[in-house]
């Protein structure tokens, strides 16, 4: 592919006002006077020595990006999250879409959606197109997700290294939990040895040759180990989530540690449910209208103020309108233009009209509470049972060995030199899960602050009063939505600019009408 960097000369149009999207262009767009080398033949003398400003957009892929062919895969330097999301919006959207369109699906911030797809158009020979209003479109070939794997051997590993990860973590996890029975055969095991040594050596003559028998045996197998280690955690995990049912070493770390962050990937579904509400509703709407969406009592802004919208203002780059009686309302000129008009297969939460909710929509952003362990009471009092007869046996093998008369010889050295290390475990046992109580309870009140908070400013949106009513209705007669066809690209990167026919005569006689206006 050879570098591209065209200059496109447009003409405004008498009647709608251009509206200059610097989100779209790495550099913002400049007016220049037409007093420059024409780019296209057949335009009069006249018109060139005009001075009348108009846009110029430059598409180029390589000027962009700093993209040369051959290169580095430009996909590797992207974040992984960034790509799959961005992926994933393409796709969605039928392989041809702008950079609010990714942006609002993705849940991305534009220049976060702009570089991905630069990224993306470079590795799976998409290319650009511009309408006639200056808008990039990205376009991608359908199999530009194969394209991309056979080209890039980072995406070729990263399977296996996420299954490695999630190897490791479970190992981690079983690992702990057996340890417990581990610890509770080595330190009653040590008793009852420093025990039988520490008996009169008279007992010890008179006994010598015979054998000690504490009526104590305790075998465990090293293949009974495997029992407890389920390679297939995870996978089985989410079946037994509903269930509630957990076996004893997932118990025991589920116990201690807890069985993970319940809202983790929340924020980018919060994402995408603002970008996509906004887009639904033609790209202006209401400070009322996002905040049961957004965290109110965080951001330190009430209904009142608004200022708990500066954080969608800063993703989306909007910026606040005035309708006219003096309401301030929130246009994203970015999300107002797309691609497609097409909505994508999966429902979503968002589009509708607050009267138009239905059963099984919600209607307001919830996080999810914090569980201290998703074990049952019966299994949560036996591993605590178990700890409990392990920090017992721990407190009196420590009375014991710091009894002169025990030798340390043998397998008590042995537990001797690991002794610390049994008092951090039976210790740490109850410490953790004590400390994490308190710190589960105190997120549990904030999360259910901020649920509240967004219930109330949903059902404010459910009745709203006439002030709220006229300021929603001023929104929707401000929204706009653009579908770019392919009737208004007006230039391609997969073309050659000899092979694209321009229309040089509509393009002179429109310049000549704007000439004569003036």
């Amino acid at each position: 592919m050879a570098s591209i960097a065209t200059c496109f000369t447009l003409p405004p149009k008498p009647l709608p006002r251009l509206i200059s999207k610097p989100s779209l262009f790495p550099n913002r767009l400049h007016a220049f006077p037409l007093s420059q080398t024409p780019i296209f033949p057949g335009f009069s003398s006249k018109v060139r020595d005009s001075r009348v400003s108009v846009t110029v957009v430059r598409a180029s892929l390589d000027a962009v990006t700093g993209i040369r062919p051959g290169g580095a895969v430009e996909s590797d330097k992207l974040p992984s999250d960034v790509r799959k999301r961005t992926m994933d919006a393409v796709d969605a959207c039928g392989g041809r879409v702008t950079i609010g369109d990714v942006s609002s699906r993705a849940g991305l911030k534009l220049n976060e959606a702009q570089n991905a797809l630069q990224a993306l158009a470079a590795d799976t020979e998409g290319f650009l197109e511009v309408s006639d209003e200056g808008d990039v479109l990205y376009v991608f070939p359908k199999d530009y997700r194969a394209k991309l794997l056979a080209k890039s051997f980072r995406l070729r590993i990263e399977p296996v290294l996420e299954k490695a990860k999630a190897g490791t973590e479970y190992v981690a996890r079983v690992s702990f939990g057996t340890a417990l029975i581990a610890s509770i055969v080595l330190v009653y095991t040590a008793i009852i040895v420093a025990l039988s040594s520490s008996r009169s050596e008279d007992d010890n003559r008179g006994r010598r040759g015979r054998s000690y028998d504490s009526g104590f045996t305790f075998y465990m197998s090293p293949g009974d180990l495997f029992w407890f280690w389920d390679p297939y955690y995870y996978r089985r995990r989410r079946v037994q989530t509903e269930d509630n049912k957990l076996k004893f070493v997932e118990s025991i770390f589920s116990f201690v540690f807890g069985d993970g962050d319940p809202n983790q990937g929340i924020e980018e579904e919060r994402w995408k449910l603002i970008g996509q509400y906004i887009t639904s509703n033609g790209g202006v709407v209401a400070a009322e209208e996002l905040a049961p969406y957004l965290d109110l009592e965080s951001s330190g802004g009430t209904v009142n103020d608004e200022t708990y919208i500066l954080p969608v203002l800063l993703r989306y780059e909007g910026q606040p309108v005035i309708d006219e009686e003096g309401n301030i309302l929130y246009q994203f000129p970015s999300l107002q233009r797309t691609a497609s008009s097409q909505r994508s297969g999966r429902k979503e939460y968002v589009g509708r009209r607050w009267t138009d909710f239905v059963g099984g929509v919600d209607k307001y952003f919830t996080e999810k509470k914090w569980q201290f362990s998703n074990t049952s009471i019966s299994e949560r009092a036996l591993v605590a049972g178990l700890g409990g007869l392990n920090l017992f046996g721990v407190i009196i093998l420590g009375a014991i060995l710091k009894d002169t008369t025990v030798a340390p010889v043998g397998f008590i050295k042995f537990i001797t030199s690991i002794f610390p290390l049994l008092q951090i475990y039976a210790g740490s046992f109850f410490a953790i899960p004590l400390f994490r109580w308190f710190i589960v309870s105190k997120t549990n009140a904030d999360i259910e602050k901020r649920n509240q908070a967004r219930l109330k400013s949903a059902r404010a949106l459910e009745s709203p009063d006439i002030s709220l009513r006229r300021k929603l209705l001023s929104a929707r007669d401000m929204a706009q939505k653009t579908v770019i066809g392919q009737d208004r690209i007006v230039y391609s990167t997969d073309r050659d600019l000899v092979e694209q026919d321009y229309e040089a005569q509509d393009w002179d006689r429109r310049f000549r009408e704007i000439e004569k206006s003036d």
